[in-house]
């Protein structure tokens, strides 16, 4: 049994109204100020950037642009860096932490203008976030991080106690939870198909189905071969992610690309949906493997998403996995049907941080580590600003030294199947302790 047995289709809900497509074909130029590898988020971000201050850019994609995880992901303007400031600060000192944690405001901030003076019709709605605890003791820490954030950052943020959990979702799986209203969701797929409108009518030349095979340092330029043959650039950027292939073994032996999988559920009644998600917000928790989901747009539908432990194929059990943790969070949708059930990579690194770095002079846009919707755009703007020469506006916490490589990984992750166990461990032993 496939996906496609338990849901009615194994594509993305998003490509319904917005399909990704191949574009029609464009000679190849001789020469460019600039190549982009990968024409996703940070690619067309970064070359929208370029082409408005004069460059020659051409972005070249293996797939249709937009096909993995730009149109594949949940939707959510997280921007969440994976460890926590702790960490962070530990690994790299306080003034690191700082600085990554306070772009994450900026980050979001250039987002929602972004999308508003670009015009983008994306189905962006400021509608906040809701994180569940799953204990007492896990309340308490949300509800202490909310007043950090406000003190720290200025950002809107609160503890919502159980007893008034239901204002805000309608299950009683949670012991309370936190909100933060500088959190929404749009529409991925759409998105990014205006973002390509806006690339292309800037001058940004996009090569679909065009992988890059190798790029090799020519004079003071690169010789950058194609599919569709070879191209000299006075630059080089890469903005390949989840999808980072063997034409670039540096690169991919520091991403570890990971699979993810939502789920959409059939459309349901009104009055479910305003019983069950209230004020449409965005939803997340504080497991290992948890989920996040969020209301469709349009507000019909619940979409559920988490980790996807299987590698090859489209096998029928991870859907069923989310479908189970779906009617544990809500019981009545314990027979409900699904019209989706999709997958896609995100790309993991060692410090699970994002990444602007260069190297032998190409520079590098990548590690969004499952928050590309902020991440994405913003980073790739900066590594846009970086190629042009401007120092404040390419300024960026997350411009440093290149990801560590991973032990003994060469592109194929056969370690990942012990760490997803190792993770549900982790949240059994977790969850017996909120409940003793």
């Amino acid at each position: 049994m496939n996906a496609a047995k338990v849901a009615e289709k194994n594509t993305p809900y998003w490509w319904e109204a917005a399909p990704v497509k191949p574009l029609p074909k464009r000679p190849l130029a001789k020469t460019l100020d600039v190549a982009i590898i990968g024409a996703g988020y940070a690619g067309l971000s970064a070359g929208l950037a370029l082409a408005r201050e004069g460059r020659s850019v051409a972005a070249f994609d293996a797939m249709n642009p937009g096909e993995g995880a730009s149109s594949r992901n949940g939707g959510v303007t997280s921007g969440t860096i994976r460890p926590d400031y702790a960490t962070i600060t530990r690994r790299f000192g306080e003034a690191k932490a700082m600085a990554i944690e306070a772009e994450g405001k900026i980050a979001r901030e250039f987002l929602y203008d972004f999308i508003r003076t670009e015009g983008l019709d994306c189905d962006f709605r400021l509608v906040g976030s809701f994180k569940g605890a799953l204990g007492y003791n896990q309340y308490e820490t949300m509800a202490r991080n909310a007043e950090t954030l406000v003190k720290r950052l200025g950002i809107d943020a609160y503890a919502v106690p159980y007893a008034e959990q239901h204002n805000f979702i309608g299950t009683d799986f949670y012991r309370g939870g936190a909100v933060r209203t500088d959190i929404g969701g749009l529409h991925p797929a759409k998105f990014h198909a205006e973002l390509l409108r806006v690339a292309l009518a800037a001058g940004v030349t996009v090569h679909s189905h065009t992988p890059v095979t190798n790029i090799e340092k020519d004079g003071d330029g690169f010789r950058v071969t194609t599919s569709a043959g070879t191209v000299r650039a006075r630059q080089v950027l890469v903005c390949t992610n989840g999808y980072t292939d063997g034409a670039n073994p540096y690169l991919r032996r520091r991403l570890v690309p990971v699979r993810a999988r939502i789920i959409a559920t059939e459309p349901l009644p009104p009055e479910v949906m305003a019983r069950l998600m209230p004020k449409r917000m965005t939803i997340g928790e504080n497991r290992q493997l948890g989920f996040y989901y969020r209301p469709t747009p349009d507000g019909s539908r619940i979409l559920l998403g988490g980790r996807d432990s299987s590698r090859v194929g489209d096998p029928a059990e991870p859907t069923l996995r989310l479908l189970s943790g779906l009617a544990e969070i809500f019981p009545e949708l314990a027979k409900v049907g699904l019209s989706h059930s999709w997958y896609g990579n995100v790309a993991m690194n060692r410090d699970m941080i994002p990444r602007i770095f260069e190297k032998d002079g190409v520079v590098y846009a990548t590690g969004f580590c499952g928050s590309g919707v902020v991440w994405a755009p913003w980073v790739g703007m900066r590594a846009a600003h970086k190629l042009l020469g401007h120092a404040e506006q390419a300024r960026s916490a997350f411009d440093f030294r290149p990801p560590a490589a991973v032990p003994f990984y060469n592109g194929n992750p056969w370690f990942m199947p012990a760490v997803i166990k190792g993770y549900g461990l982790q949240d059994k032993i977790a969850w017996w302790k909120t409940r003793r």
